[in-house]
């Protein structure tokens, strides 16, 4: 299998390729996910481990946060098969990395990595099964499963409970902003601002009630 998983942000990919590592660990085999970055790699990380913890599942987290020692423990384990799910960076594409029985690799983000980065998966892992999730994948990836040289699948609709987004281009009009936010945001939730000026506007530093990133 080389699948792509396409789907706005949202709509539920992740749990697809949850779903999809359940099924190949239930049939013996062992399942790497490759993240483009090491906070993604966490997150996947403990979303695995939440999902799985009713289950007899060993999840592991493979990146530079680990030291190299903890680096070496979580390959040894792989190539022992200790491991069932392992969540990393490029790390896991290291010629140090060996696999007792790897049986299906999961490419989250697939428009974060470049040709070569897959193009060695490839090389490395021929005849391992390869689900790959997008939201916007580069034009090479969807030529190729134009041509029929990938499968592809859709997910038309966004999980229950999931809200639509709204894009609105407005005058800059600190009031409307400010009701904006008072609306949107009255929890945990977060403003993310972009601005053209570094650094950014000190209006945005004096908003006393969240926190901007």
């Amino acid at each position: 299998m080389d699948r792509l998983n396409l789907g706005d942000v949202g709509f539920g990919k992740t749990e697809i390729a949850m779903r999809a590592a359940f099924r190949a660990v239930a049939d013996g085999k062992q399942v790497a996910v490759l993240v483009p970055t090491t906070l993604l790699a966490l997150q996947h990380h403990e979303t695995f481990r939440n999902r799985f913890a009713g289950f007899p599942v060993r999840i592991e987290s493979l990146s530079r946060m680990l030291s190299a020692s903890g680096q070496k423990s979580v390959r040894e384990r792989l190539s022992r098969g200790e491991t069932d799910i392992v969540v990393g960076t490029t790390a896991l594409l290291s010629s140090q990395i060996s696999f007792r029985d790897l049986g299906l690799f999961i490419i989250d983000e697939e428009q974060r990595f470049g040709v070569r980065q897959k193009e060695k998966l490839t090389e490395r892992f021929p005849h391992v099964d390869r689900l790959t999730l997008s939201a916007t994948p580069i034009p090479r990836t969807l030529q190729m499963a134009k041509y029929g040289l990938k499968g592809i699948s859709f997910i038309m609709t966004p999980r229950p409970g999931r809200k639509s987004i709204r894009t609105s281009i407005i005058r800059f009009d600190r009031e409307r902003i400010r009701e904006a936010i008072d609306r949107d945001s009255p929890g945990k939730d977060r403003c993310f601002s972009s601005t053209t000026g570094s650094p950014p506007s000190p209006w945005w530093a004096r908003y006393p009630r969240n926190p901007f990133s």
